[in-house]
């Protein structure tokens, strides 16, 4: 099978902020919530605080927010165009997108793209109360294995470094970045390193050093 990151890999933006401000639009008192969610991002930005704490705080506009199921199906109806065209070109049945987002926003995407499984942090869509730990980094292994061999990973895509633990479980792991539309397989990147430019080699030392480890 072939594994996803969801935001900014196959999905062209943050799901969780699309939604924010989609409900924000519908819901106006959503934004009297704003002055505690900035002081939880600063808490967590400073370290006072951890990321689960700030995302509890963020998502707790949930709670105004009468219908959230409608919302949802609402929201991918206007948002399905900001998935990427490689993705859907290449998309199968067996697909699994693996994801820090959270679940209830992100399962209807089971049906709608005709995918084999949505697996992301499970969180009340009523409160915003994390049910689960953060599916982000490393705990995204844990979160797979739930359902799935590590061995099955035929090939695995994300925009971003904390994926540096699935990236290493895959048969062949791909660095995406939509804005220069390219997709990157990793064992190109250690082995044609002198031909990137020198603001791609920053990014792709980082890789080098945590992929051969």
């Amino acid at each position: 099978m072939n594994v996803y990151d969801f935001d900014k890999t196959i999905y062209n933006g943050d799901s969780s902020i699309d939604f924010y401000i989609f409900c924000l639009k519908k819901q106006k008192k959503i934004i009297f919530l704003l002055p505690k969610q900035i002081l939880a991002f600063f808490l967590y930005k400073t370290k006072i605080k951890d990321k689960i704490y700030f995302k509890q705080i963020y998502f707790s506009f949930l709670k105004y927010v009468s219908n959230v199921d409608e919302m949802i199906e609402e929201f991918w109806n206007e948002n399905f165009y900001k998935f990427t065209n490689w993705y859907l070109k290449q998309k199968k049945s067996n697909d699994v997108i693996i994801s820090a987002s959270p679940a209830f926003l992100l399962n209807p995407l089971e049906k709608k793209l005709n995918i084999a499984k949505v697996i992301a942090t499970d969180v009340d869509k009523k409160s915003g109360k994390f049910l689960s730990k953060n599916c982000y980094g490393n705990e995204k292994i844990t979160f797979f294995k739930r359902y799935y061999s590590l061995s099955k990973i035929e090939k695995f895509y994300s925009d971003s470094l904390s994926d540096i633990y699935m990236l290493r479980k895959a048969k062949n792991g791909y660095i995406v970045n939509n804005r220069k539309n390219e997709i990157i397989l990793i064992d190109k990147i250690l082995t044609s390193y002198n031909k990137l430019d020198i603001k791609n080699k920053k990014l792709y030392d980082k890789i080098r050093k945590k992929v051969v480890k």
